[in-house]
């Protein structure tokens, strides 16, 4: 049986209950041993008043029976005696048989009386059988001397199995008394053989021999049987053997065993007389001594039940104080045990983590407050308890040490991350008039390369932001179609010319959320273009939803393990804790802050036939109706003036495949990156992509052919490229004009020019109007 891992009260309830157990178990036992003698004793009178005197007067009753059925059938006349003496026994044994039957007598007899008490009952049953073999004289003297004796014997054998007292000198007592009954018995035996020898006038056979027996059996039973009675019952026996009565008797039976044959000269008259004298007093002397022995058992019993009632109150109350005293130590120490288990699993469970959330609110703690002593005395326990407080005080000390390190680490992470914010905004200002003057499309390829690292090391710069707990600073003041939010995301990823921009439903989401809703896009794109074969496309897709607005980002790769993506939502449905040690994990973490902060959802899902699916959920509140083309508001033009950078970013080279053709709006719009009229410097597609194109410059014009010759047919790329220039011209005369009307002139530096079809890198969209104060400080020096 494995106790390891029994709560501590059920073991100090089992190193009480054993002992406590085999305690009680022996005095039970101890108990039973000396309560079953004293019921004995006390049974002793009720064995002797109902069954010794009743059983007594069946024996005397069937002794005279026994005498006139042996007379009756030495004669040849009935004697009118007989009938009266079977009524008187009749009587006697009906009154046995009551008691027999009786409760009383059957509780106070042991097992072996009541086998005796059956066999009593069962030869009684035959004394009517033997009466009618003796009335129609179908049995001999011999045989009825013997149906009455066997019911004596029988008798005799329920007064024997009475003789089981505890106490040895009154067992002693109560054979011998038994054994002088016997006696008796057989000096009736004596009588009735010689009442019928007188009777016929002779012995029969064998009734001689059988009548010396008697005589000698009964003086040797006498004399044993006195020999075990007490003093005072030897002297009143040897008082009746001194009588008259006893002396003539014994003569007589001198006289009988000597003679042979019936002595012509025997005085029946004194036989008679004397014998029955005898009898009487024989039978009155043990029924006196029988109810000494009684008397004496009881005292003796009451004396053996006192001596039990003290031994059981004291065992009793020797246990019931083993049992107190063990309740209350094992109360106690499971009670101390438990108070030290609660404190440490309230400091495990409440307290220290409650301490750890206030600390990083910035909350001031006091260790000695958050620690409290625990007194629980001086022995091994008290000792445990005081080495619980140091560990506790060690705890929270360390805690507070590890909040502090971590508050100091992030704002390091900030410090950083502000400075290195500020440096990358001057660089993207310094690269956007750089793109604005150059002519060389080389070089302005090259500028856009650049720039394009530059926007990926601001996204990387905010990630330090998040880590640290602030918010990144770039903001827009008006709502941006959800399909440039897209774009800007896809722009600030490496492997931006894999991402396919599918349907997108029309919708706006709210300037305050557009920065985050941008990083978050584009960690999820970096995912799902690092984490699938460069020969894959990541499909992205748009659609409005009655809680919101999902965006689903699907790539093509081997995808991730069950565990894995309930691992992935578990970290992205809560705004986890930075920890240092899973470095491997820290995109998981950005989009976790960054949803979190907006209410955004996102969850990540298996794809068919494979790879993963993210599906982010912007909520309602979020998301608007999408901001008509060219509408005029304020701020409006700096806001499309930072958009507009993101299309930079077609400039860099792309794979040419096989696309379907252009995909559109539910409104019917084509799908640009940015919507004509917008900011937006740079041609309409030119094929499928989503993605705008910059057209490289083309050199002088060369001089026209001569009449003669047949014009080249043009290819049908630069076919496409000439209709999507002139349609991107006629949508930004339509917008400056628009512009020229409802707000003030930009100047001519800040409209991008068309690059050369030479291709370079972009940047995504610049810092809100309200900047970093880092950002300012760093600008301003």
């Amino acid at each position: 049986m494995n106790t390891r891992d029994w709560p501590i009260r059920a073991k100090l309830t089992a190193l009480v209950i054993g002992p406590v157990s085999a305690l009680l178990a022996l005095w039970i036992f101890a108990t039973t041993l000396t309560f079953g003698p004293a019921l004995n004793l006390l049974a002793a009178r009720t064995l002797l008043y109902d069954l010794g005197r009743p059983g007594e007067t069946v024996v005397a009753e069937l002794q005279r029976e026994r005498r006139l059925s042996v007379v009756e059938l030495a004669g040849t006349t009935d004697l009118p005696a007989l009938a009266e003496q079977r009524q008187r026994t009749d009587r006697a044994v009906a009154d046995l048989r009551r008691r027999i039957d009786g409760e009383d007598l059957r509780d106070a007899a042991n097992d072996l009386l009541d086998t005796r008490l059956d066999q009593l009952a069962g030869a009684l049953d035959a004394l009517p059988a033997g009466r009618g073999f003796i009335d129609r004289r179908q049995v001999d003297r011999a045989g009825a001397l013997g149906l009455y004796s066997g019911m004596i014997s029988s008798a005799f054998q329920a007064f024997s199995a009475m003789a089981t007292l505890p106490d040895t000198q009154l067992n002693r007592e109560a054979l011998a008394l038994t054994a002088l009954g016997r006696s008796r018995e057989l000096l009736g035996q004596t009588d009735a053989l010689l009442a019928g020898a007188l009777t016929a006038g002779r012995y029969a056979d064998g009734e001689y021999a059988q009548l010396v027996q008697t005589i000698n059996n009964q003086r040797f039973l006498a004399e044993t049987a006195v020999a075990d009675l007490p003093d005072t019952g030897r002297a009143g026996y040897q008082r009746l053997t001194e009588g008259e009565a006893f002396i003539r008797l014994r003569a007589l039976q001198d006289t009988l065993v000597r003679a042979p044959e019936l002595p012509a000269r025997l005085d029946v008259r004194t036989w008679e007389t004397s014998q029955a004298t005898v009898q009487r007093e024989l039978r009155d002397f043990e029924l006196s001594q029988a109810d000494g022995l009684a008397e004496r058992s009881v005292p003796m019993a009451v004396g053996i039940l006192t001596r039990l009632a003290a031994a059981g109150v004291l065992g009793l109350a020797a246990i019931v104080v083993c049992v107190l005293v063990a309740l209350r130590v094992g109360r106690s120490l499971a009670r101390r045990l438990t108070g030290v288990r609660t404190a440490a699993l309230e400091m495990a469970e409440e307290r220290l983590p409650d301490v750890i959330t206030r600390l990083r609110r910035g909350e001031e703690v006091d260790v000695a407050r958050e620690a409290p002593e625990l007194d629980h005395g001086g022995d091994e326990i008290g000792q445990v308890a005081r080495a619980f407080n140091e560990v506790r005080r060690t705890a929270v000390q360390a805690a507070v040490d590890e909040v502090t390190l971590r508050r100091g680490l992030n704002e390091v992470f900030l410090n950083i991350a502000r400075r290195s914010q500020g440096l990358v905004h001057r660089q993207l200002a310094l690269l956007d008039r750089m793109e604005r003057h150059a002519e060389d499309p080389d070089e302005l390829a090259g500028l856009f390369q650049v720039d394009h690292l530059a926007t990926r090391l601001r996204r990387h710069a905010e990630d330090l932001v998040i880590l640290a707990g602030a918010a990144p600073g770039r903001g827009w003041r008006n709502p941006v179609a959800t399909v440039d939010v897209i774009r800007g995301a896809i722009s600030e990823v490496e492997s931006y010319d894999r991402v396919d921009v599918g349907t997108v439903q029309p919708a706006g989401v709210l300037g305050r959320a557009v920065g985050d809703v941008i990083h978050l896009l584009a960690e999820l794109l970096e995912n799902a273009t690092a984490f699938s074969p460069p020969g894959t496309r990541v499909d992205v897709t748009g659609q409005a939803v009655p809680n919101g607005y999902a965006i689903e980002i699907t790539d093509h790769g081997l995808g991730m393990s069950p565990q894995a993506l309930e691992d992935a939502n578990r970290r992205l449905s809560r705004s986890p804790d930075f920890d240092p040690a899973d470095s491997a994990r820290l995109g998981l973490f950005v989009v976790a802050r960054l949803a979190a902060r907006h209410g955004v959802r996102v969850n990540l899902r298996p794809a068919t036939p494979g790879g993963v699916t993210a599906v982010v959920l912007v909520p309602a509140d979020l998301v608007t109706d999408e901001p008509a083309l060219g509408s005029a508001r304020d701020g409006a033009a700096a806001d499309d003036q930072r958009m507009a950078k993101v299309t930079r970013l077609s400039t860099l080279p792309r794979p040419r495949t096989a696309r379907p053709a252009r995909e559109r709006h539910e409104s019917g719009t084509p799908v640009l990156p940015f919507a004509a009229g917008r900011g937006s410097t740079v041609e309409a597609p030119p094929d499928g992509d989503g993605l705008p194109r910059r057209v490289r410059r083309r050199g002088p014009a060369r001089p026209r052919p001569a009449a003669a010759e047949t014009p080249a047919p043009r290819p049908p790329e630069e076919v496409r490229r000439t209709m999507s220039a002139l349609q991107a011209g006629t949508a930004r005369g339509r917008r400056d004009g628009t512009r020229a009307m409802t707000a003030p002139t930009v100047p001519l530096a800040q409209v991008t020019p068309i690059a050369p079809e030479q291709p370079a890198e972009s940047s995504p969209p610049e810092p809100s109007a309200v900047p970093d104060p880092l950002t300012a400080t760093e600008r301003d020096a």
